[in-house]
């Protein structure tokens, strides 16, 4: 499986606006990717959610592969809302979905990775599916901050020396 990543609207956020907390972690994980030639793959989904507030053309655009949410991307996430069954009561029913359809698009466009700085559903329910097996996408948490070997496919963490 090649080493591709999936940008959440959340990781973008954060990568243009220097004010974020996180700003330095996404833009460490921007430029790795961009050095080891990892593809970077930008969903209709996050564009819409990211227009909201900011024009999409703020964001290096010429960077990133564009995907649409098509038919086989809507089968896949019924798949997996029905594997999740029930979403945490406190979780915005809009917002998991979205995120859903996210993993859904990861997973049928073999995408191993997505970059988020969404831990409370994103990174959550990704989890939740790729410990019960419904899902082999690994979400990569800006505030856990950089570590260059969060992209290895068998999930193997450096051990920082000191």
């Amino acid at each position: 499986m090649t080493v591709s990543v999936l940008l959440d609207t959340s990781f973008l956020i954060s990568l243009v606006d220097r004010n974020r907390p996180n700003h330095e972690v996404a833009a460490r994980y921007y430029k790795l990717s961009l050095e080891q030639q990892h593809p970077l793959y930008f969903s209709a989904i996050v564009a819409a959610e990211f227009a909201i507030k900011q024009p999409i053309t703020d964001l290096p655009l010429k960077n990133f592969r564009a995907i649409p949410f098509n038919i086989p991307h809507s089968i896949e996430a019924a798949r997996l809302w029905n594997l999740l069954g029930k979403h945490d009561s406190s979780d915005n029913r809009a917002v998991v979905r979205d995120d859903v359809k996210l993993m859904a698009q990861a997973s049928h466009e073999a995408i191993p990775f997505i970059l988020t700085e969404d831990a409370a559903t994103l990174y959550k329910y990704c989890e939740r599916l790729r410990v019960s097996g419904g899902s082999n996408i690994r979400a990569i948490k800006l505030v856990d901050s950089f570590n260059p070997s969060a992209f290895r496919l068998d999930g193997q963490k450096d051990v920082p020396f000191e």
